[in-house]
């Protein structure tokens, strides 16, 4: 994640506003030359009405605005269909799931403002709230008379946590529903695809050096990818699966599990380079920085997911189909037997690690480290609201909203295939209660997720940082004392056992992976995870 300085604002505004001319001025310039071209057959102008761009320019502009035109706007389109919402179970099951999220609301008002994007109270009305609740608990927005009741119940419920009504009626401001809203596309260019597939093919170059074979799926579903992967055919290995490709490094130490790595919204594999390369580095034959001797390598089974890689794929797997498909790849690599694996993943990556959590795979996960994780408190506004609401005003703001929030495959994924109810993960599923060491890294300045939050309420410590209301937060404790009795979890020693938080003050979302020195604890937790005891 880029940093808040004035020069990364310039650099950022710069490379957002260079992206997004390409397009008009390519269709832009294609139109005037077809004017020119039909007015000068007819004699109306002159040859030299509009002087013509080098040949490779007019062709790339061509292909611009043939692609702009014959395939992304019919996509788009396409692209807006309604989600199709899992069953989210009983009566007495979402009330039960209504009960656990309030339980776990520290500031009432700030929760129900920032869904409503930062409006007043006084804006919210009755309504509206139940029309939130509507898509929060039963995913639609039309309701039978059962229904209703339950709604008005729901309604009720959060009046009495606020201490006052809501004002009747529907009142001026409307909530976010992510898979009912629109979708919040952006267009990309080819020339964005094309340096996607440049990043692409340098992945290919790097993890091979590293030990890594790439699986791929079939021949016809590799040619369904935009940028194209011709390399990808150069592989002898083949998925089991029928849309998940990845990068597996073979397992061959047996004093050590192997691991299985899901990465987050961005540009695929490739920042994480450095963090696996940083595990296959300590067990070459020799010693850990646990003391521990190794007799072999440490096999890394990494996942690619596409639909969130700045890429045109195919849409992001439901829940039962990536738990099916990573079955199918686990049983290939003989992961699923007695010793296990360790599950680590960063930002959307620990949605797709719950899934696993709540499958049968579970049991065979013996430690898990989550960093930046967005699936904890999934309730509250934040993840949601800054990535599709929040106006962005620093440069990791506004990176964030163009490169993530409004790329095609990360917009459709988050509004029609991002289901909150079965992505949250409970703090009583994980940790020693459950006999799964987990480690949460968190970092103080993430502009995704409430840190501060999470970490309280993963230390199980009643309130939080209050915020400013609108959905957005303040992560420096004001208002909670800030004594080290309630501060304490942030500094507490890391043993390796329980559910643990490691705490970097000073780093934004993803920011901890950047540096060997910010790595080096999650390195410690995967190596102590991964040794079998």
């Amino acid at each position: 994640m880029i940093g808040t300085s004035l020069p990364e604002y310039i650099f950022i505004r710069i490379c957002i506003i260079g992206l997004s001319l390409i397009t008009p001025v390519s269709v832009t310039y294609c139109i005037l030359h077809l004017i020119s071209f039909i007015f000068f057959r007819t004699g109306v102008l002159k040859p030299s009405f509009l002087p013509d761009a080098p040949c490779p320019v007019e062709i790339w502009f061509a292909a611009e605005t043939c692609f702009y035109l014959l395939f992304f706007l019919p996509y788009s389109s396409y692209l807006q269909r309604p989600a199709v919402h899992p069953t989210l179970g009983s009566r007495a099951e979402r009330k039960e799931l209504f009960e656990k999220c309030h339980e776990t609301i520290p500031n009432p008002e700030r929760y129900i403002r920032g869904w409503f994007k930062g409006a007043p109270l006084e804006e919210i009305g009755r309504d509206q709230v139940i029309i939130f609740f509507g898509w929060a608990f039963l995913g639609k927005d039309t309701f039978d008379d059962e229904e209703s009741e339950e709604l008005e119940e729901y309604v009720s419920g959060l009046e009495s946590l606020i201490g006052r009504p809501f004002h009747p009626g529907n009142g001026k401001a409307k909530s976010i529903r992510l898979t009912l809203d629109p979708v919040p596309l952006q267009y990309r260019s080819l020339l964005w695809y094309c340096t996607v597939g440049v990043v692409d093919l340098s992945i290919f170059v790097r993890l091979p050096l590293s030990g890594f074979r790439f699986y791929r799926t079939s021949l016809l579903s590799t040619l369904h990818h935009l940028p194209l992967r011709p390399q990808a055919l150069l592989t002898r290995h083949h998925s089991p699966a029928r849309h998940v490709t990845y990068w597996h490094r073979p397992h061959t130490s047996k004093t050590h599990r192997p691991i299985v790595f899901l990465h987050g919204i961005g540009i695929g594999l490739h920042p994480y380079i450095p963090l696996l390369a940083s595990i296959n580095a300590s067990v070459k034959g020799l010693a850990g920085d646990d003391g521990q001797p190794t007799d072999g390598q440490i096999g890394i089974l990494a996942v690619e997911i596409l639909p969130i890689s700045s890429r045109l794929t195919h849409s992001a797997l439901s829940r039962q189909q990536f738990v099916q498909e990573m079955t199918l790849i686990l049983e290939k690599h003989e992961y699923l037997k007695d010793a296990g694996f360790v599950l680590v993943s960063h930002s959307y990556g620990t949605i797709l690690s719950t899934h696993l959590i709540h499958s049968p795979i579970r049991s065979h996960i013996r430690g898990i480290l989550l960093v930046d994780p967005v699936t904890f408190l999934l309730h509250m506004p934040d993840v949601a609201f800054n990535f599709t609401a929040r106006v962005p005003k620093s440069a990791n703001h506004h990176q964030l909203m163009y490169f993530a929030g409004r790329d095609v495959g990360v917009a459709h994924t988050l509004a029609r295939r991002f289901f909150w109810a079965e992505n949250v993960l409970w703090r009583e599923e994980v940790g020693g209660n459950e006999g799964i060491m987990t480690t949460v890294s968190l970092g103080g300045k993430d502009i995704i997720v409430d840190a501060e939050c999470v970490g309280r309420y993963l230390a199980g410590l009643d309130g939080s940082s209050e915020g400013e209301g609108d959905g957005s937060k303040n992560n420096k404790g004001e208002g909670d004392g800030n004594t080290n009795e309630v501060n304490g979890w942030k500094n507490k020693e890391w043993t390796g056992k329980g559910l643990e938080i490691l705490w970097s003050e000073n780093c934004d979302h993803a920011q901890v992976l950047e540096r060997e020195r910010k790595r080096r604890p999650l390195v410690r937790a995967m190596r102590r995870y991964s040794r079998i005891e």
